[in-house]
This record gives C-alpha cells, structure tokens and sequence, in this order.
C-alpha cells in the first residue's frame, strides 16, 4: 500500500518538473509556467522539499535546514500554515511574490459514476463551448478528460491536469451558474475511475481558500494525504 509519504513525492513530480539535481524548474503541464523559489510537502511521515533550479546553495541549504527541523504539529493547519520562517529566508534575497497552501488529497477507493458524467475526447469537445470554453484547447493534453452534461451541454469538467506514469493531478471547474448543484464531485468521481483504469493513482489538491473545493473532497469522502506550501 502506498503511504502518505510516498504519495506526496509522488505528488512534487506531478506539479514541477526536476533537474538532475532534484531541483524544481517548471510546472508540469504543456505551457511550463516558472516553478515556485520553494515547495513542501508535509505528511505524517515526513516532508518533502523541493527549491527552484536558480535558487542558490546558500539559501537552499538554509530552507531546508528550517524543513529538517519542523516536528509535524497540527499549528502547521492554521494560518500562516507554518510559510514564516520560509518567507522571511527567501525575502532576503528577493521580495515574496506569492503563497499557496493547502491540503492533497487522493481517491483511495472507487467512486460511484453517476451516467451525466462523461469522456471528452476531440470528437465530442464541442460539447465545451457554451460553458467551459476555455477547456477547449486542453482536451487533447489533459486525458483522461471528463465533463458533466447537464441540458446537452458540458456544465463542470474534471481532468488531468499533471501527469506521470505513476499519478495524475485533477484540475476542477464548474461554470458560475450550475455551482452548488453537486455537478463537480460527479465530475471528480467519473475522472477518478477513468484514472485508476489507467493504472494510475488520482490526486485532487486545493487551497485553504478554496472552501468549495474543500467541499468536494468532504462530499466524496477523499484521503487527505498531507498538505503543500509553495512559496514564490
């Protein structure tokens, strides 16, 4: 059985691609944006850290000496979810652009698929045009892709967002006016079993912020694994 400390490496080489050194570089997706200066990944096991390829040794061995020293404490839940210490490093070589913490979760089971819940392919992507447009060029990189039909039309949409051989990352999105109809765990449910088809493990990760995706993750009854800070 994998455990929360393997998921969560698992998890770091979905979001980032890595150098020969195990340095962060850019997101893992096909527009490859700029990797957050620092990531950690907190589990009951342990932590997984991770800085930027042009961060340089100095600071990287002063972050993650901090990581080393951190005993996991449930204070790492609250606000400012243990980022300080981190943050105050990294300002002293370039201002903090950006936080992001929250929680990663995985499908540690088979969810029920309801029948609105479908594959979207390039065959059928038009479906996407109404209400989840912006989707549209994503179809062909993000599979398994699926889509909740509700009156003919695509209304929440789940996909793989981050890929490797091992894991699949979910990327979530109900239109405005279908949200708090239950259409979004629909669509994590049927995209979770399409991703374990695939012999594949389904991770669904969020910000503290996020209290609708949070929602969706109490709704399906999804293993918290551990919890994520990226620093920018």
């Amino acid at each position: 059985m994998t455990d929360e400390l393997e998921l969560m490496q698992m998890h770091v080489q979905a979001l980032y691609t890595h150098d020969v050194r195990g340095r962060i570089i850019r997101t893992n997706d096909f527009e490859g944006g700029a990797a957050p200066r620092f990531f950690i990944g907190r589990t009951s096991k342990g932590n997984v850290v991770r800085v930027r390829d042009d961060v340089d040794d100095a600071l990287a061995r002063e972050l993650e000496t901090i990581a080393s020293a951190e005993e996991f404490s449930h204070a790492l839940l609250e606000p400012p979810y243990g980022a300080t210490p981190y943050e105050t490093a990294l300002a002293s070589r370039a201002p903090i652009e950006h936080v992001e913490t929250g929680p990663a979760y995985w499908v540690a089971h088979d969810l029920v698929r309801k029948p609105n819940a479908i594959r979207i392919t390039l065959e059928n992507r038009e479906l996407l045009q109404r209400y989840q447009s912006a989707w549209f060029e994503d179809v062909i990189h993000c599979q398994p892709f699926v889509g909740v039909v509700y009156d003919g039309v695509v209304v929440s949409v789940c996909a793989s967002v981050r890929i490797t051989d091992r894991l699949h990352e979910a990327g979530v999105d109900t239109h405005p006016d279908f949200r708090g109809r239950g259409f979004a765990p629909h669509a994590v449910a049927a995209w979770a079993r399409a991703v374990r088809e695939a012999n594949r493990i389904p991770s669904y990760s969020t910000s503290w912020k996020n209290t609708a995706s949070q929602a969706v993750a109490a709704k399906l009854g999804l293993t918290r694994y551990g919890t994520t800070l990226h620093i920018r």
